[in-house]
């Protein structure tokens, strides 16, 4: 029976334990580039098996947020090789999440203030963080939407890939996950909710999840397929994303990952940040673990999403997961490994630093002595 401080092999990817650290978007990277706090902030938690970057803009037409960090540029580059040349020191592995956030964003981030792409021109109904010219930050609603010509998403499927190998050959990454939740780009494509399609990219389950396939194939030809792995997230209500059907679409979605090869699969069980449990979309992750192994799936299943100490060490003790991500606990404890093992009192997080700052509510949470 494994337990949650067990090595794990995920892939190409040799894991200390099964606790992984999930992506957390702090919008502290002017420019998009990683600089000294980040060094510090993913060093101090480099005794997770395995760490997930903040979601990392693949191209500046991926960019949604404010002061996110981006693969595109050599500074980018540079500042991220700071980071895990860093956190190779300190024992740990990294992999970048890479990210394009569809029409969860706004004109004032993008390229001569264009309007976000999306799979149909549907707006929103969220927000994100932008920072005014005070210097402050906060949350705004985002921009409407174009929709994405077919002829334009090949040149999508490229700039996954080119993250992808930047990250690894440039950004000295031990892999990526490929963000396909969370309401962003490849998640829109999937769901009925934001995606209205007539030609090959919507319509049928098979159409909507072609995008997501082009993109994971292409990565894992990269860089790949043991350094690679994917996030989902088949329920969550995050950034006004929906589905009719979530539970015949994720099993589509996972059977066809199955014969790739990940390193893993990352699955938010329940809304992202909120109840495990949705009353009006259920869901059973069990059928879907079930639907990728039967599909011949090899892969690290990781879940996320609401897990505490004694929820985390009996899914793996019981075998369905493999390992588990924590968020908001690893903000707050920069040794969530050893606090977990020994049963110690657990920091509380402030929400008042996740978004934009310094230090304060970065690096300055305390270790145990």
């Amino acid at each position: 029976m494994n337990t949650l401080y067990d090595p794990l092999q995920a892939g190409d990817l040799s894991l200390a334990n099964r606790v992984v650290m999930a992506p957390l978007t702090r919008n502290r990277a002017p420019r998009g580039v990683p600089h000294e706090l980040h060094v510090t902030y993913y060093t101090q938690r480099a005794s997770a098996g395995l760490l997930i970057s903040e979601g990392t803009a693949i191209s500046p037409m991926g960019q949604g947020y404010a002061d996110v960090p981006g693969l595109y540029t050599p500074e980018q580059l540079a500042g991220w090789r700071r980071v895990t040349d860093a956190v190779h020191a300190a024992g740990g592995r990294i992999v970048a999440q890479i990210w394009h956030v569809g029409r969860v964003s706004h004109t004032s981030l993008l390229p001569e203030g264009q309007a976000p792409v999306a799979p149909s021109a549907l707006p929103a109904q969220t927000r994100t963080y932008l920072i005014g010219p005070d210097g402050q930050g906060g949350f705004e609603p985002v921009s409407a939407p174009r929709a994405l010509d077919a002829s334009e998403l090949p040149g999508i499927v490229a700039d996954y890939a080119r993250a992808a190998r930047a990250a690894v050959d440039e950004a000295g990454f031990d892999g990526v996950e490929i963000h396909a939740a969370n309401g962003y780009l490849l998640d829109q494509f999937l769901k009925t909710g934001a995606n209205q399609r007539t030609d090959a990219y919507g319509g049928s389950i098979e159409n909507r999840a072609r995008l997501l396939l082009e993109v994971t194939r292409a990565v894992a030809e990269a860089i790949g397929r043991g350094r690679t792995g994917i996030r989902l997230s088949p329920i969550t209500p995050a950034n006004d994303i929906v589905d009719a059907a979530p539970q015949p679409l994720f099993e589509h979605v996972v059977r066809e990952l199955a014969p790739l090869g990940l390193a893993f699969i990352h699955v938010i069980e329940g809304a992202t940040g909120g109840p495990r449990e949705l009353p009006d979309r259920p869901f059973d992750f069990d059928a879907m673990r079930h639907a990728y192994r039967h599909a011949g799936g090899q892969g690290a299943w990781i879940v996320n999403n609401g897990y505490d100490k004694a929820l985390a060490e009996a899914a793996v003790a019981q075998g369905r997961a493999d390992a588990v991500a924590f968020g908001r606990l690893f903000i707050s404890n920069p040794d969530l490994v050893r606090r977990l093992r020994e049963g110690a009192p657990l920091n509380a997080w402030d929400v008042k630093t996740f978004y934009g700052g310094g230090a304060q509510g970065y690096i300055d949470y305390p270790a145990l002595v």
